[in-house]
């Protein structure tokens, strides 16, 4: 499907995508697309904007190590978003262990996300995939593999005991809201979802719109006993991706996260909003859906430039010392401060043992000395902390 379709020409038509269900015992229940077309025809243009600068950015060239940092962004934002305390270093680092060893519920949770990834990918590339029931369940088994719960089956929708209630939400974001507690119930509303879902795709109504609708009505149905967040943002994800879009769609986690109070609190005000039979209810939950793949996109679009400088920097670098232009000792001096994580004091750049290696031998007007060339040639710049970095980042 064209990821660029008129979004005032798919929101024309309402009525006809509106579905009612009637459950056994929640009631009614209505998937609707409650948008406004005309307040979301600017921010859904930006995105569109923004993503176009994307995709003619050198993309081809860091693909594999922005997908490696997407991924870990992502799956440290969405597991902060229930909880998790993980840093993003640490959830990098096991992401990189191998799944067996993995013991620490923490560390499991990261790398069954992981694996809901890895399922969420190979279904995008998958000719002719649709979302579906299966799809959903498979994505839920595989976040929740192996943790603990005292209710929660991967794989298997909720059924609420007589004496047991599933509240969604707080006072502090909007209010409690009671899902659907019979299991036939969350079942037919999830069968009535997907189909809803495909009712949208048959109409052209753009994936920039469904994926935050879908995530919107999969948490107000809320099936599993434990980790519907984390299914709701992959779900969103995959659509959008599905439809085209790359990386910024699983980026957004990190925008959640950090606009925590106001995501948790427009799923409330969308719901009220529709309860006070308000014309387009889910206007400001999709509005700031769109902002925050702006904001994703645009952040994605500044890393694959900075990677891209870091790559021509090292090249420039290396063929530099090859050509005698620089000494072992620069050399070695550059490559150190492109391989921190941030600026280097001058003061502590001296303190380290790889330095004072460099120059054991030799008199302090030497290390000056290589030091003063290396700025010279633009390739170590300070700053007025007398903080070192490397010469391509704009220092002030």
């Amino acid at each position: 499907m064209d990821i660029l379709p008129d979004i005032d020409k798919a929101l024309e038509i309402r009525s006809d995508v509106e579905t009612r269900v009637e459950t056994r015992r929640f009631g009614p229940f209505t998937f609707r697309l409650g948008v406004d077309g005309t307040t979301l025809a600017l921010p859904y243009q930006r995105v569109l904007d923004a993503y176009e600068r994307f995709n003619a950015s050198p993309l081809s060239q860091v693909a594999r190590q922005l997908e490696r940092e997407v991924v870990a962004s992502s799956i440290f934002g969405t597991n902060s978003i229930e909880g998790g305390t993980l840093t993003e270093e640490e959830t990098q680092r096991v992401l990189e262990l191998d799944p067996a060893q993995i013991q620490e519920e923490e560390q499991l949770r990261a790398v069954n996300l992981k694996t809901a990834y890895d399922v969420a990918q190979q279904a995008v590339t998958t000719p002719g995939w649709q979302l579906d029931v299966s799809f959903i369940q498979t994505v839920h088994a595989a976040i929740t593999q192996r943790l603990i719960h005292a209710y929660n089956q991967p794989g298997v929708f909720r059924d609420n005991p007589k004496a047991i209630k599933t509240y969604v939400g707080n006072r502090e974001h909007g209010g409690q809201y009671q899902p659907p507690q019979h299991g036939h119930d969350v079942e037919t509303l999830m069968q009535a979802l997907v189909n809803w879902h495909r009712k949208l795709v048959e109409r052209e109504v753009p994936a920039l719109i469904r994926a935050p609708l879908i995530h919107y009505y999969y948490e107000l149905v809320h099936p599993f006993w434990d980790g519907n967040g984390r299914v709701g943002r992959v779900l969103e994800a995959v659509l959008s991706q599905a439809d085209g879009f790359q990386h910024a769609p699983f980026a957004m986690a990190r925008y959640y996260l950090a606009h925590i109070d106001e995501y948790f609190t427009l799923f409330n005000r969308c719901r009220r909003n529709s309860e006070k039979s308000i014309a387009t209810p889910h206007t400001p939950f999709v509005q700031f859906y769109l902002e925050g793949m702006r904001v994703s996109i645009n952040r994605l679009h500044d890393r694959v430039n900075q990677i891209v400088n870091v790559l021509l920097f090292e090249s420039q670098i290396r063929r530099w010392y090859d050509e005698k232009r620089l000494n072992s000792r620069q050399y070695t001096i550059v490559s150190q401060l492109l391989a921190a994580s941030g600026p280097v004091p001058l003061t502590e750049m001296r303190r380290a043992p790889w330095y004072q290696a460099l120059y054991l031998t030799l008199s302090d007007k030497t290390r000056q000395r290589d030091l003063h060339w290396l700025r010279e040639l633009h390739l170590v710049a300070m700053d007025k902390q007398e903080r070192l970095w490397p010469g391509f980042m704009s220092v002030e």
